[in-house]
């Protein structure tokens, strides 16, 4: 919800969701075990099952993080509970992983078509700008083809696993060398199958509510979790099983680490569709996958863009970047972020040479930046209500997310590079915005910054409806009958007048030839009633007068300023000495004590 009463609008499923979710994640399986390969050959295995493995553990946090973000969990959303400029960073870590998402992704695609190689980063670069240029137009035209995209390539993945289930085999496994800290980076190489998932958290704003909440309240824990874990575990599963399949595959049909670790899910399609049939069935297998991973690769280089897009705009609005970046072109799409997510993909594919590892590289640095600033806003976030389970294994992730961060940043000087830059440009706009808004950074108590902060007051919202209705009580023409007056004349409100007469006891029920008390035969009380119903008729305000006996005030008008159902009820400051408050009670005090917490209580002195 960005403002009170206008909410977006909520009409993305769990199956939609999903869709979207494998759109993006489900496309990492397609260089993961070519990479894997690269890098480890034979021993890439163990390397798949562990990277798979932290795959999960992440996709099980994002279940939590969109059941406690209802209205958008990504970075940005998680990091800004605990500071503005963190949330940035997190940021600016996103924009760096759409970044290179589109370029890696483009990549892959037009290998999976099976263009040349030395025309790969032309065609790529091109593509990427014919999809920014239809981007051009709003995502509409294009936000339902990952939903098509999905089913033909789950069972085009699942139509190869079967392939090579009959010839699954351990016998050319060959465990990890070199010791932990080759291995370690080894993996951290590798880890490109977190592809996606801050995707998901972001989508929590418009997915539909989970049964019994509210657009006011609300809640979509469920839904969230009904798309997550069906692609988790495609994705895990399937990234493992075309690994072993992968390293099954005889010595002498072994894949080239360098020729087909672009296209290496192709690769095994021939490999398997050949041993299973034919030469020429492998070929047209090969072929199929080709073209169905190609078209999902496609579809998440768009995701990539349109996400950049609404990220960039999303920091404009919020002040952070530049406010020309929120200005629109006819088709409702802003041109600077536009431009930016075209752009940014293509220098980056011709800075790389639209070398693949090169992409892996720049691209781990900011999708895992991303996340473990996303978990550890939430680890450290004490009001999110997480059971002591939940919070440690996020921790826990949190801490294999960073260091795996900073191995990256220690090891990889490319990416450490592509990092700075995106940050110190990022960051360099957000400063220049700032200070051409007029907004300067100081430093407070944090007693102050309690009082000064926004969320300090969540709720003021204003109560001016007419139809409310006020309760007044006193013992004489005090000032309260006036302010009581005026406060109804501007609320519109009805007024009523209460005037408790005090006595020792009171009968609990009227005696023959009895009748019950009224106003116009107390003194005290018709001096106050007359003037009142005079002064309501003068000013157009509904004075009621209420007239009771009692042996206990205070009891008594909280009786009934429950009965009546009030909105608002007045007392005028006590008059008695301090002797007789010792002895009866103060009214007051005993009212405010006991009134429920629906009715204002106004004291007036």
């Amino acid at each position: 919800m960005s403002e009170v009463g206008v909410h977006r609008p909520r009409n993305v499923d769990w199956k939609r969701a999903a869709a979207l979710l494998y759109g993006d994640w489900g496309t990492s399986k397609a260089y993961v075990i070519g990479l894997a390969f690269f890098f480890t050959g034979y021993a890439s295995l163990p390397l798949i099952v562990a990277v798979c493995a932290l795959t999960a553990v992440v996709g099980y946090n994002y279940v939590l993080v969109c059941r406690h973000f209802p209205d958008g969990g990504g970075v940005y959303s998680a990091a800004r509970d605990q500071s503005r400029l963190l949330a940035a960073i997190g940021a600016l870590l996103l924009v760096a992983n759409f970044i290179v998402t589109a370029a890696l992704s483009c990549n892959s695609a037009v290998n999976y078509f099976g263009v040349p190689r030395e025309q790969v980063a032309l065609a790529t670069a091109a593509s990427i700008l014919a999809i920014g240029g239809v981007n051009y137009f709003g995502p509409k035209h294009t936000g339902s083809l990952a939903v098509w995209l999905a089913v033909p390539t789950v069972v085009v993945v699942g139509g190869v696993v079967v392939l090579s289930v009959p010839h699954l085999s351990l016998a050319n496994l060959e465990w990890p060398q070199g010791g932990w800290s080759k291995n370690w980076v080894s993996f951290v190489a590798i880890i490109l199958a977190l592809s996606g998932v801050e995707a998901i958290a972001n989508l929590t704003g418009v997915m539909k509510l989970d049964p019994g909440s509210t657009m006011d309240q609300p809640r979509v824990g469920l839904t969230a979790r009904k798309a997550i874990v069906p692609v988790a575990l495609e994705v895990v599963v399937a990234t493992v099983l075309l690994g072993w399949a992968m390293v099954s595959l005889p010595k002498e049909l072994a894949p080239d680490p360098v020729a087909q670790r672009d296209y290496m899910l192709r690769f095994l399609g021939v490999q398997y569709g050949a041993l299973a049939w034919t030469p020429a069935f492998g070929q047209v297998v090969g072929v199929v996958v080709g073209l169905v991973i190609g078209l999902l690769l496609l579809s998440a280089v768009n995701t990539a863009i349109a996400a950049l897009i609404g990220l960039f705009y999303m920091l404009a609005r919020d002040e952070e970047m530049p406010r020309a970046f929120v200005g629109l072109n006819p088709h409702g799409v802003p041109w600077w972020p536009w431009a930016l997510a075209t752009l940014l993909p293509v220098a980056t594919v011709l800075a790389t040479g639209a070398d693949l590892e090169a992409l892996a590289r720049l691209y781990a640095i900011g999708v895992v930046g991303a996340i473990a600033v996303n978990l550890g806003s939430c680890t450290f976030n004490r009001r999110l209500k997480l059971a002591w389970c939940e919070r440690g294994i996020m921790a826990a992730t949190f801490a294999v997310m960073f260091a795996v961060e900073v191995t990256i940043a220690r090891v990889n000087n490319d990416a450490l590079f592509f990092a700075i830059c995106v940050l110190g440009v990022g960051l360099g706009l957000r400063g220049y915005t700032q200070r051409r808004a007029g907004l300067r950074t100081v430093i407070v108590p944090e007693e102050i910054a309690v009082h000064v902060a926004p969320k300090a007051v969540p709720d003021l919202q204003l109560q001016l409806e007419p139809g409310r209705t006020i309760l007044v009580a006193a013992r004489g023409v005090t000032p309260v009958l006036r302010f009581a007056l005026e406060e109804a004349r501007l609320r519109q409100a009805g007024l009523y007048v209460l005037f408790v007469k005090e006595v020792a006891v009171v009968l609990t029920r009227t005696l023959p030839g009895q009748h019950r008390a009224r106003w116009q035969e107390d003194p005290a009380a018709a001096a106050i009633m007359t003037a009142m119903l005079r002064l309501g008729e003068e000013h157009g305000v509904t004075v009621i007068p209420v007239f009771a006996v009692s042996d206990n005030p205070a009891l008594t008008i909280l009786d009934l300023a429950a009965t009546l159902g009030v909105d608002m009820l007045m007392l005028g400051s006590p008059q008695r000495t301090r002797l007789v408050q010792l002895l009866k009670g103060n009214v007051v005090t005993e009212v405010a004590r006991s009134l429920p917490e629906n009715i204002q209580l106004l004291i007036h002195g």
